[in-house]
């Protein structure tokens, strides 16, 4: 069964100005390398939807959201903080980003599809249910889950995050939900400098030092991720899929490269084949270093399609 690989040209309008690592031409690295690897024949590509407000409100508090509207520029940019702005485009893209993965949900949990990955921008796993960061504004794998729960009926959904950032703003908002299992590495110190104090129970959190590369982090994903995955028996998978943590993306000082996100994809798939009936749904994230956010998603999609 072929992945749904699914994006939207919204998503290249957002821009926070041409300093930012966060630029639209992370999308075109990931499509080249798609293209010259021969991976698109064997992926069902689909413009991504923009999400329905129900779907947002059911993570994001309405005032939050409407903050964020009235402060749409309608030209120029409106700094949310130092690193994260909008621009008169950033609001449609957050909401084909967040669709993308209603969409891919749907698909999976619907039987067209076992997995897809949404080639997505702005990221998502920053944002907490009422303030932006990060470059994010809509926490599009939170939206997902929240999705996968209310609508489809699902009460177990594992998230995994191998951003080298922690992923804050899905911790706080699904922190005790006893539906969720959240499963992440990240570099620590670093931004957002958090994940490291009490989580709650179903936050599996693995903080590592800078110059960590896949002979740490493969051990976490075998002793600790796989065996509570086991144990909790998701019903769905979702990846907050960061690329930042490869060697070359100087945004971290971790060193993992293309076999190793190819390996946790591998594990992560084989996971969701014994107690998901396969269904594993991936969002971008983070990955900053053009060349290798190009060849790790290659490596990721290759590893999600069994190919």
């Amino acid at each position: 069964m072929e992945t749904l690989y699914l994006t939207h040209p919204a998503c290249r309008l957002h821009e926070m100005g041409d300093w930012h690592p966060e630029c639209p031409a992370r999308l075109d690295a990931i499509s080249d390398q798609l293209l010259s690897s021969g991976l698109m024949p064997f992926l069902v590509a689909e413009d991504a939807p923009a999400v329905d407000a129900v779907d947002l409100a059911r993570v994001h508090d309405p005032a939050y959201l409407a903050d964020l509207t009235a402060r749409s520029p309608a030209e120029g940019y409106a700094p949310i903080d130092p690193d994260t702005l909008m621009n008169p485009h950033t609001l449609e893209a957050a909401r084909h980003a967040a669709g993308a993965g209603v969409a891919a949900v749907d698909a999976v949990m619907g039987g067209a599809h076992q997995t897809a990955f949404c080639a997505v921008r702005p990221p998502g796993h920053h944002a907490e249910g009422n303030r932006a960061m990060g470059f994010c504004f809509y926490n599009n794998v939170a939206v997902a889950a929240r999705h996968a729960i209310d609508v489809w009926g699902l009460s177990r959904v594992a998230i995994v995050d191998f951003d080298v950032h922690h992923g804050n703003g899905t911790e706080a908002i699904f922190a005790g939900d006893e539906r969720v299992l959240m499963c992440s590495f990240f570099q620590h110190p670093l931004f957002p400098n958090s994940g490291v104090d009490a989580p709650a129970f179903n936050m599996l959190n693995s903080p590592l030092p800078a110059y960590s590369a896949g002979d740490a982090v493969r051990p976490i994903v075998t002793d600790r991720w796989l065996p509570a995955i086991e144990a909790f028996k998701p019903e769905l998978l979702l990846i907050s899929a960061g690329f930042d943590a490869h060697r070359e993306d100087d945004m971290g000082q971790m060193g993992l490269v293309e076999a190793d996100y190819a390996w946790m994809t591998q594990q992560l798939v084989g996971a969701a084949d014994r107690h998901a009936q396969g269904r594993v749904v991936s969002l971008l994230e983070g990955g900053y270093s053009l060349s290798a956010l190009g060849r790790s998603v290659v490596a990721h999609i290759r590893a999600l399609a069994k190919l």
